[in-house]
């Protein structure tokens, strides 16, 4: 690629310098493929064409209520926070936003060795969702099962609704990263 040659200090120790022909076209071309290459997009996260959202109240299965609550308000507030899509009425949204609660459940993960209490336990939510545009009738992002879990000690004063707020914004944050565009 190149040539390297000895130059002469005289009273100072040999140095090497090096001598590098550059070829533009190749680092050009090189520049312009490494993002590419990297998985590197210049494409919006979100789709261009959507420009509001209405979210429905989710539905339950649970015999629990009030979970669906508080996840169709954590995901509305997702969305406005983390998208450039707008919260609109149902009759003028370009898109509707729709789900279900399938299951909200807790495990024990360790019990206390005196008391057999629960320690620490594990609370798991899971849903369905379906987004689709009222324009053209065709489904943006659907899934049948988008499960979280978080995990909460009851000795340090946590307990399932710390679990539940914790659950349903981790769930909204996974819901609205669901809406963003594949690559």
């Amino acid at each position: 690629m190149g040539s390297t040659r000895m130059t002469r200090n005289p009273g100072r120790r040999q140095t090497f310098r090096s001598v590098r022909r550059v070829r533009p076209p190749l680092v050009l071309l090189a520049v312009a493929l490494l993002p590419a290459a990297c998985g590197y997009s210049d494409e919006p996260l979100h789709r261009t064409s959507v420009r509001s959202v209405y979210v429905e109240m989710f539905q339950s299965r649970e015999f629990r209520r009030g979970i669906e609550f508080q996840l169709t308000e954590a995901i509305r507030k997702q969305i406005d926070r983390a998208t450039p899509y707008k919260s609109a009425p149902r009759e003028r949204a370009d898109t509707i936003l729709s789900g279900e609660v399938l299951e909200w459940r807790e495990d024990t993960i360790g019990r206390d060795f005196i008391t057999d209490r629960p320690r620490e336990t594990a609370a798991s939510l899971a849903v369905r969702f379906r987004w689709q545009d009222m324009r053209t009738g065709r489904i943006l992002a659907e899934q049948d099962r988008l499960v979280t879990t978080v995990q909460y000690v009851r000795l340090a004063g946590e307990d399932t609704y710390n679990a539940r707020d914790e659950a349903t914004a981790k769930l909204a944050r996974r819901l609205v990263e669901a809406m963003e565009t594949a690559w």
